[in-house]
């Protein structure tokens, strides 16, 4: 008797070792997509960015002033001195303006849970680097990202990324040719 409850008794007790929590698999089931939740896990994120802004403006102003004096007198037959004066002023504006811009960004990246909040959103960051013919396209992004709003396929769209930075960078001669040259950088520095 003494050997079984012996025996029992070390059983509980590496059973309490030895256990596994069961919040550590609470959003991994055999039945469903897996989805990034931990740091390290991977989510792609499709870049889909438009943007659209416009705006007019028309001012138009007048202002007119006129200022007379007339003066006549007569005395008998005789004219007397004859005065007038005048002054006028006027000032008129037209002014109009008008700015639009447009902006359109498509993308596929992959990125990588960085750290969780303690409500469970996710902090991603992901970089890409592209090269073709020493010309480097770099695309930098990340944000925090709601686990709700990945889907199935363990991808979440940009727009559904809260504090996202998005970053579309060039490198190359192409770039480089692309700018003002360094004496003309010079010359709007000192003016």
């Amino acid at each position: 008797m003494k050997n079984i409850l012996s025996v029992i008794l070390i059983f509980v007790c590496c059973s309490i070792l030895f256990a596994q929590d069961m919040r550590q698999n609470y959003n991994r089931s055999l039945f469903s997509d897996q989805k990034a939740n931990r740091i390290g896990d991977a989510v792609t994120i499709l870049v889909v960015e438009s943007s659209s802004a416009s705006n007019d403006s028309k001012t138009e102003t007048s202002r007119a002033s006129d200022i007379s004096l007339a003066s006549s007198g007569k005395s008998g037959s005789s004219t007397l001195l004859d005065v007038g004066a005048s002054i006028g002023t006027g000032n008129a504006f037209k002014g109009a303006g008008s700015t639009e811009s447009k902006g359109s960004v498509r993308a596929k990246i992959s990125a990588r849970v960085d750290s969780l909040f303690a409500n469970g959103d996710l902090w991603i960051s992901g970089n890409r680097t592209i090269s073709i013919n020493g010309e480097d396209q770099i695309v930098n992004i990340s944000g925090v990202v709601r686990p709700s709003d990945i889907q199935a396929d363990n991808s979440v769209y940009s727009f559904s990324i809260s504090d996202a930075v998005i970053v579309f960078k060039g490198k190359g001669m192409t770039n480089d040719n692309q700018g003002p040259g360094w004496i003309t950088k010079l010359f709007h520095w000192i003016f």
